[in-house]
């Protein structure tokens, strides 16, 4: 413990004071010396509080707001201490803080910005790309006479390099005297985001010297374009290599859709960090492999270091996809055990993690119970609400959401829209697609078009999706073609469907689902010859429909099951309970329909038999055989399910008085089965997705499966309003939540909500 004695020397002479302020060596040395200040009345000498104010914000003990606090307590701050508090703010990543205080430094402080304040405030208008407010900050360089100081130079070609204005960089780097390394480095880096990556490497090759950050800037580049082989090469020609450029390589391949060498490149690894980590269990995701990636989070958990934000999103994400709903509440618990706030990204994650698995009482439960909702949140809740069948839910919440002034993005539309598909509101699905353009200035993309074909097409009313359609300003993809003909069959419109069909085979010859229908159609209004001949062309085509398999989770193991399947070890018992359940349909008056089978197959009873054998039957039956009644039974299938089974499973839910959740190919669209007289149309499936490099700024919408770069739309949306809380005990009536008022403490066992 420091000790030193407060003599009247002390008291008469301050700067004597500043040698034990100089030699502090733990963490609680900072406070005994504000409190010695305070005691001996040295705290208002301005070298005395300036030095309180370094040592503060050296300490990894004290906060950021309590050095604040220290520094409003002096009564005339040094520009040293300006300048400490700025670089702190900016360090924290608190950079729009930094900002404002460097405002209230020109407003009343007196002083005029140095060689040290000017870079600081420069790097925090680079953190939040912030371009505007950097040109007036190097207007104010020129102004004070800073333009050839060095390092100010190099924080100019830095943030306008983040911020992707290469050209004011490259004027900024050619106006200066002398080019340091980190000047370099920064152009270079500047050049690979813009996308320049020649220019990149020939400023690379320029380099009278290189660091371990040229050679990564160049491999992290390389990657990204998709020269991944080049970043390879270069990769091993660094004479050094920091865990940067190890990450930078794995990242690398995993975009490039090449898990195997990134795996490779990842157990060659002495040292891991957490990026390492991250980029593993995110790459994973990325190219589908969500088994594994849940495998690397497990392994993670047994090391030594911590999973962040990033990690738990992406391992969500990757539950949220084999729907394992135990799992997902695992890493809940951990989440709240740990301390992660649901404010950004992770809540988004968690809600939509819960509604892809079938639980939106609990998805609207962490809604309830994050208290500064972003626009990330509602969005994930209206949609989630929307394909759970609580359409008008959804739209309350959307309509409570503008009202506190939070304005909607394209998502926001996509899952307002989908909600108007479910209930067949179908005036108001095209009142909101005229507010999305007309009142919030959205251009419509082709998940939006999707959406109001599909409103249309679901309730009947063909020609009008038609012409939706063919006013389109962008060309219509599989998913709005298939839309059109799977209705064009429901209703019976021979001549709306072989046109559906037409434009369907221009883009999709393989799509097996479309002859299905076709053939369908053709068989529901007796024209044989034209099944004949789509039979024909199928078989000459060599088109075949993917092996369906669906998926039921059971005391923490996934059980998979193929159409027909025979290899389960209890194979034996679901046939029986097949058995039983054939003979329960018929007592009620259940009569197959036999147009969902194949054409190949054209006996009665073998049709009957090949309906029976789906895979998601299968599945049903092994949870009505080893689950507890009153839990749940969740499946997941890869393909989409068919109405025959649609039908049966509600029959199902109703005789053996089970809730049972089917999820289809679409991971937003999830069935419950329930009692129900409307006829099943399939809906179309839309991917909503977070991006993991920014918490709010940027979000990705993808329309299917392996992620394109040229098929996504991004918006942005910069919002950090704080929100009150809203009362949702309509909501709740409605959904007959039973445990929302305590959801869980720090125990995993209270995760288990019904």
């Amino acid at each position: 413990m420091l000790q030193v004695a407060p003599s009247a020397s002390l008291q008469s002479s301050p700067s004597t004071l500043l040698y034990p302020f100089q030699i502090c060596r733990t963490p609680i040395e900072p406070a005994q010396l504000h409190a010695l200040s305070l005691k001996t009345s040295t705290f208002h000498d301005p070298l005395i509080s300036s030095r309180l104010i370094s040592l503060y914000s050296n300490s990894k003990t004290t906060t950021l707001d309590h050095v604040r606090h220290v520094f409003d307590e002096m009564p005339q701050p040094t520009l040293f201490s300006w300048n400490v508090l700025i670089k702190s703010y900016v360090e924290h990543h608190r950079s729009q803080e930094s900002l404002l205080l460097f405002l209230e430094f020109i407003s009343r402080s007196g002083f005029t910005p140095d060689v040290f304040t000017l870079p600081c405030v420069i790097k925090g208008c680079a953190r939040l790309m912030a371009i505007k407010e950097g040109e007036q900050i190097h207007g104010l360089v020129l102004k004070l006479g800073f333009g050839s100081e060095k390092f100010v130079q190099s924080s100019l070609v830095s943030m306008y390099s983040k911020c992707e204005d290469i050209g004011s960089a490259r004027k900024v780097f050619d106006e200066m005297p002398e080019k340091d390394l980190v000047s370099r480095n920064a152009l270079m880096d500047g050049y690979v985001k813009s996308g320049d990556i020649e220019l990149g490497k020939e400023l690379f090759d320029e380099m009278p010297e290189r660091d371990v950050v040229s050679w990564t800037v160049l491999v992290d580049g390389l990657s990204k374009c998709g020269k991944v082989d080049d970043a390879r090469k270069v990769f091993d020609e660094m004479p050094s290599k920091n865990l940067a450029s190890w990450n930078a390589m794995i990242n690398g391949y995993m975009q490039s859709g090449d898990f195997v060498s990134a795996r490779k490149l990842f157990d060659e690894m002495e040292i891991r960090d957490i990026v390492s980590w991250n980029s593993m269990i995110a790459g994973y995701e990325f190219n589908g492999r969500f088994s594994e990636a849940l495998k690397v989070f497990t392994e993670l958990l047994n090391s030594r270091l911590v999973p962040t934000h990033s990690t738990l999103v992406s391992t969500l994400s990757a539950i949220s996809w084999l729907a394992l709903l135990s799992k997902g509440r695992w890493v809940h618990s951990y989440i709240v055990k740990n301390g992660h706030k649901l404010d950004g990204i992770l809540g988004t994650s968690l809600i939509e993690m819960y509604c892809k698995c079938g639980n939106i009482e609990t998805a609207l439960s962490v809604f309830e119970a994050i208290p500064n909702k972003k626009l990330g949140h509602w969005t994930a809740i209206i949609v989630g609400l929307g394909i759970h069948g609580h359409a008008n839910c959804a739209l309350e919440l959307f309509l409570e959401m503008v009202k506190i002034g939070i304005v909607p993005n394209a998502v926001t539309f996509i899952g307002v829209l989908n909600a108007c598909n479910h209930a067949g509101l179908v005036e108001d699905g095209r009142r909101y697609f005229d507010s999305m353009v007309n009142d919030y200035g959205i251009e419509p993309a082709i998940e939006h078009y999707g959406c109001l074909v599909d409103i249309l097409s679901r309730v009947g009313r063909l020609q009008e999706a038609k012409n939706v359609i063919e006013k389109m300003p962008m060309k219509p993809n599989k998913i709005i073609w298939m839309s059109l003909l799977s209705s064009s069959r429901i209703y019976r419109n021979t001549e709306t469907g072989e046109y559906a069909a037409r434009r369907l085979a221009e883009i999709a010859p393989n799509a097996v689902e479309s002859y299905v229908l076709l053939s369908n159609m053709y068989a529901a209004s007796g024209n044989w010859e034209k099944v004949s001949g789509i039979r024909e062309t199928m078989r000459k085509t060599g088109v075949k429909k993917d092996p369906g398999c669906s998926s039921i989770e059971f005391k923490d193991s996934v059980h998979e099951f193929t159409v027909g399947d025979r290899s389960h070890p209890q194979s034996n018992e679901i046939y029986d309970k097949l058995s039983e359940i054939r003979g329960r349909l018929k007592s009620l008056g259940y009569v197959p329909d036999k147009t969902q089978v194949l054409l190949h197959i054209e006996g009665d009873d073998e049709k009957e038999m090949e309906l029976e054998s789906h895979s998601e039957r299968l599945a049903i039956a092994f949870g009505l055989i080893n689950m507890k009644p009153g839990i749940p039974i969740r499946v997941v299938k890869n393909l989409r399910v068919c109405n025959d089974c649609h039908s049966v499973t509600k029959l199902l839910s109703k005789m053996y008085d089970r809730e049972i959740i089917v999820r289809d190919n679409s991971p937003l669209i999830t069935q419950l089965y329930e009692a129900s007289d409307k006829p099943y149309v399939p809906f179309n499936p839309f991917r909503m997705y977070a991006d993991l490099t920014s918490l709010y700024r940027v979000e990705r919408l993808f329309l299917q499966r392996p992620r394109s770069s040229e098929k996504y739309v991004k918006w942005r949306n910069i919002d950090m309003l704080k929100l009150e809380k809203i009362n949702y005990s309509r909501l709740k009536t409605e959904l007959d939540i039973r445990n929302v008022t305590e959801f869980i403490n720090n125990t995993a066992s209270a995760c288990n909500i019904a």
